[in-house]
């Protein structure tokens, strides 16, 4: 994504100047606030090592400490805050610990708190700040008396060292902890789309299949009381019953496609894939490299992410031909969707590209969409590589 150069980049403030703009305020004030700042986070500090190693002997000892990690997490959280407002450091918050003792007992969550990263990093952030606030509240002051015409750089250069101890001690712990967040989203969207693929099926069992086959057992019964006394009418009432049969048949199996479709069980993306281009209103040219098949979940997502963007092909691009690309590139699967339509898709809009995204986004893949009004579209998507589970281990 590309930024006006109107626009700075907040995690990148504009270069220094002779003047007193809003970045140089905003620094300043940031550095004057250093010092109530420090002084606070030192005394919390000081208190919480003093009073919580001096009572380690005792049984009160490692709670306390415990506690003091816990609120030294909110320390943090203020002055991550206070960087993000005043200096345009956006920093991730790390996953809070659980509360209580919902880890199995007492001994388990003293020591998750005991062992806590974030909780000790913001603890030695908080105890060294003290001379740092000290130094750069009195340098900022004294130069807004005296050293106004060069303020702007040297608020800048404290402030680059308050960026660089941020960045470096108030961060979530690792990648694992980003990885926790990401997969925490994932689950919720994992979840929603699996609720959303219910409601479907329930709707359209009771508003097709289901009420066909009501419509049909009330005709089969009429049929039945005039077998006897009109049977040409109970006939005719029964061929009107075998053919509401096949068409309740056809609901169903397409209902079923819909879930899983038996090709793609047996043979494989390359003929479900066919057998969607077959379907689609414009010309459809499927192309599948593939060196075996992949796992059925990755197969069944990459089966359904093709046959939702041949519908939108169908419904809203206008094009004369499209195409379907499947391959491996190592350890990834690679769809390409091209059409050579009007163009101007977007992400919402009710086109469905947001959940598929989502979808893919679940599962480590990635989504990129290409659209610019007048066309061509091409939509590009990924996903993990696993590979197929044999089939002895599936069945047990």
């Amino acid at each position: 994504m590309t930024m006006s150069p109107s626009v700075p980049d907040p995690d990148r403030p504009p270069p220094a100047r002779f003047a007193l703009d809003r970045w140089t305020w905003r620094e300043i004030a940031h550095l004057l606030v250093n010092l109530p700042m420090a002084i606070a986070g030192f005394v919390y500090a000081l208190l919480v090592i003093a009073v919580g190693v001096g009572l380690s002997v005792t049984v009160i000892g490692l709670p306390v400490l415990v506690a003091g990690l816990r609120g030294a997490r909110v320390l943090g959280r203020v002055e991550r805050g206070r960087a993000r407002s005043l200096l345009g450091v956006r920093i991730e918050e790390p996953s809070p610990l659980p509360r209580g003792r919902q880890e199995g007992g007492v001994f388990p969550w003293l020591w998750s708190g005991l062992k806590d990263p974030v909780g000790w990093r913001s603890l030695l952030y908080a105890f060294i700040r003290l001379p740092w606030g000290v130094l750069t509240f009195a340098v900022t002051l004294v130069s807004l008396i005296v050293l106004w015409p060069v303020l702007p750089f040297i608020a800048r250069v404290l402030t680059a060292a308050d960026r660089a101890m941020v960045r470096g001690l108030l961060p979530p712990s690792d990648e694992l902890e980003r990885r926790i967040a990401e997969l925490e989203s994932d689950r919720g969207v994992v979840v929603d789309t699996a609720a959303a693929d219910l409601r479907r099926i329930e709707r359209d069992l009771h508003d097709g299949a289901q009420a066909r086959l009501v419509a049909l057992a009330m005709g089969l019964g009429l049929a039945k009381e005039k077998l006897t006394d009109d049977p040409e009418a109970a006939a005719r009432m029964v061929d009107e019953a075998h053919g509401e049969i096949k068409v309740a048949l056809q609901e169903l199996r397409d209902l079923a496609r819909g879930i899983h479709p038996a090709v793609l069980t047996d043979r494989g993306l390359d003929a479900a894939l066919s057998a969607i281009a077959s379907r689609c209103t414009v010309p459809v040219n499927v192309s599948v490299d593939l060196p075996g098949r992949p796992a059925e979940a990755i197969e069944g997502i990459a089966y359904f992410t093709v046959s939702e963007l041949l519908q939108n092909v169908s419904k809203h691009s206008g094009a004369r031909s499209a195409s379907v690309e499947v391959w491996r590139a190592a350890d990834r699967l690679l769809i390409k969707v091209t059409d050579d339509g009007s163009g101007g898709a977007r992400m919402g809009g009710g086109s469905g590209m947001a959940g598929l995204a989502d979808r893919l986004g679940a599962v480590d893949g990635l989504f990129v969409l290409d659209s610019p009004v007048g066309g061509p579209t091409a939509v590009t998507a990924e996903l993990p590589w696993r590979d197929r589970a044999p089939a002895g281990s599936r069945a047990s």
